[in-house]
């Protein structure tokens, strides 16, 4: 299969979808067994994934990438997420919340240097913000990168990152400025893993989406030049995580509605063809019910974050509406899960069928990137705010 680094008409991103199916029916899928089991996603599909541009999705084509708008994101993250998250994963933080700080906010220096190797794949980059006593409270992380001269020197751990373990640089949320509390004294930098100072701790043994890597990243000391500092301002660190998360948690959304839609179609062969009573159980109202219930909540998530993509892409601020999304889509797939196995009754206790695998995979979804409580609030003061005027 070809690349795809084209100017995307519509004749041409249609023809990128319907390459994806295969290689999501053909490569993937089939894969998911062996990922599973090794832990690991097999370094001949992330060569694969490389070549087919996957890597370089949400980079501009400027910069060597594809440029999709946040439509077209979510629509190729629909058709790939019918397969196992940890090959979306492998490509998660190059083409969302490692790169896009980068991309919103960076220098052209820093567009430069990095962005073309994050679209080629050559370069693995994390993002670094959670940390041991700091995770839905971002504002109150204790990681200082404090001025030397023509550096910073970074303390501190960071928690839970993903793709940590074979990353070559990370998107870091430090505080420059300790004297100030909240989010005002952070800021970002791009920090590269060969520096002096940094440790990898062990990727961390999970409950589900096993292929996808988190570890702790640790800064000793580590000097770090005052150009890695994101649009070479201080202070705004906050701001540019947000407005990444903004992104990142309606992309997060079309996971689910891609993993849901996978649910369905196995909740669905498998109706058809098991038996009881003589009858198919898909002939039963009540397993019906749960069908239904799937789909249309799916179709809800699906709807609303093609709204929110396509308000963003129009220049809406849409915070409210990713939350709304993320919240959502995260709990709704989680409910399609507890279908899936249901319908599937004892089979889908075992680990031969895709579906317990993905009632394990899919319990991340209300945690990472803003828990469903952050998102109740975000929506709940954005709506005083509303009311307020």
């Amino acid at each position: 299969m070809g690349g795809w680094i084209v100017a995307l008409d519509l004749d041409t991103f249609e023809q990128l979808l319907e390459t994806l199916r295969r290689f999501v029916s053909e490569r993937l899928i089939p894969a998911e067994k062996r990922v599973s089991e090794e832990d690991a996603v097999p370094p001949e599909i992330v060569a694969e994934m490389r070549e087919l541009g996957l890597f370089g999705l949400t980079v501009p084509e400027a910069y060597g990438g594809i440029g999709l708008t946040t439509e077209e994101e979510v629509r190729v993250m629909f058709e790939l997420c019918r397969a196992s998250p940890a090959f979306r994963s492998a490509i998660g933080t190059n083409i969302g919340i490692g790169s896009q700080g980068i991309v919103m906010d960076g220098t052209e220096e820093q567009k430069q240097t990095y962005l073309p190797k994050i679209a080629s794949g050559e370069l693995v980059i994390s993002f670094a913000l959670t940390e041991p006593d700091s995770g839905s409270d971002a504002a109150s992380l204790r990681t200082t990168a404090i001025r030397d001269g023509d550096v910073y020197v970074v303390n501190g751990t960071k928690r839970f990152i993903t793709n940590a373990s074979h990353a070559h640089a990370f998107t870091l949320m430090a505080r420059t400025d300790p004297s100030k509390k909240g989010a005002a004294g952070v800021s970002a930098f791009i920090v590269d893993r060969a520096l002096a100072g940094i440790s990898i701790g062990k990727p961390y043994k999970k409950m589900g989406q096993q292929g996808a890597h988190v570890c702790d990243v640790i800064f000793e000391d580590c000097r770090v030049p005052a150009s890695a500092l994101i649009g070479g301002k201080e202070g705004v660190g906050f701001k540019t995580a947000m407005k990444v998360l903004d992104r990142g948690r309606i992309h997060i959304s079309s996971v689910c509605v891609g993993v849901a839609e996978r649910l369905i179609e196995e909740s669905l062969a498998y109706a058809m063809e098991r038996k009881q009573f003589g009858e198919r159980i898909a002939d039963f109202q009540l397993v019906q019910a749960m069908l239904a219930d799937s789909r249309a909540e799916s179709y809800a998530a699906r709807c609303m974050v093609l709204d929110a993509a396509r308000r963003r892409d129009a220049g809406e601020q849409v915070s409210m509406q990713a939350s709304c999304c993320k919240y959502f889509a995260s709990e709704m797939v989680g409910r399609v899960a507890d279908r899936a196995v249901q319908i599937h009754g004892g089979s889908g206790y075992i680990a031969e069928y895709a579906v317990e695998r993905f009632y394990r995979d899919v319990r991340l979804f209300r945690i990472y990137e803003g828990t469903s409580q952050i998102q109740q609030l975000v929506i709940a003061k954005a709506m005083l705010r509303e009311a307020e005027g």
